[in-house]
């Protein structure tokens, strides 16, 4: 039995090493299990059956503002992974932009570009420079692989290594719930939250850079946060509860990155 156990985490450490990529800008080593047409096949078919079933804004001059800004900050990624020689990376997303009527105040990007704001963060982004700051930091999760990076873990951790096809097969409505979790929605307490708060500071350093790069005050990133502090009302959970870091951390984080991000502005 011991032999047995020690094979078989030898051959999840050798998984572990064959499967590791590296985050673009960061250089940070991730784990990716699921081959790109895999997770893009199933973004795409995600995006679509939610757009099917949300009603989309009939409001022309704020969908028209997303999918401005969405295509500047579009433009911005490509034309970091183009000078990067990195240009094959993006090959297979297929950029859309929708807003969604909704008071929830959140968006989101997928895997392959697939981005949806919801009416109810405009409020608090206030302008196209306020909407840039919440684009560069979805874009980011998805330039990032994030989503992919996460169901990879759950693979691991939930679903003792099944791979994605066997577990498609055999757990449909587990592998949709994760599929869900891996492009947003929440997730569970134990291993896989640190590393989600951590996908969370990467998308803010990466989505400063991206609005950058598109022209947009990076600055404006700490009045955004500030702002959704302040709407919260100190209500939010613990951070070690949290998928996210805390607003404190977030502001103080960001401010640190600045610097950075403004070589990118000033260019």
């Amino acid at each position: 039995m011991r032999q047995k156990r020690i094979a078989i985490l030898a051959l999840l450490l050798a998984i572990i090493i064959i499967s590791c990529s590296t985050v673009a800008i960061t250089g940070r080593k991730q784990l990716n299990l699921i081959p790109d047409a895999t997770i893009l096949s199933m973004s795409f078919q995600q995006y679509d059956q939610f757009v099917n079933e949300n009603k989309l804004s009939t409001d022309k001059q704020k969908t028209a503002l997303i999918k401005k800004v969405g295509i500047n900050i579009q433009g911005a990624v490509e034309k970091y992974f183009a000078e990067k020689k990195l240009s094959g990376r993006l090959k297979n997303f297929e950029w859309e932009f929708n807003l969604v009527e909704s008071d929830q105040i959140n968006a989101w990007c997928m895997p392959g570009g697939k981005v949806v704001f919801y009416t109810g963060i405009l409020p608090i982004c206030q302008d196209e420079t306020g909407v840039a700051v919440v684009m560069g930091h979805e874009v980011a999760h998805a330039i990032a692989e994030h989503g992919s990076e996460r169901m990879s873990q759950v693979l691991l951790t939930q679903l003792g290594g099944m791979a994605l096809d066997k577990a498609l097969e055999d757990e449909p409505e587990l592998t949709r719930a994760l599929a869900l979790t891996a492009f947003g929605a929440g997730t569970q307490l134990g291993i896989l939250l640190p590393y989600s708060r951590l996908h969370e500071s990467e998308a803010d350093r990466l989505g400063l850079i991206f609005m950058a790069m598109a022209g947009y005050d990076p600055g404006a990133a700490v009045n955004f946060w500030e702002r959704m502090a302040e709407q919260k009302g100190g209500q939010a959970p613990p951070e070690f509860l949290s998928t996210h870091p805390s607003d404190e951390n977030r502001i103080k984080d960001l401010k640190n990155l600045l610097p950075e991000a403004m070589q990118y502005y000033n260019k």
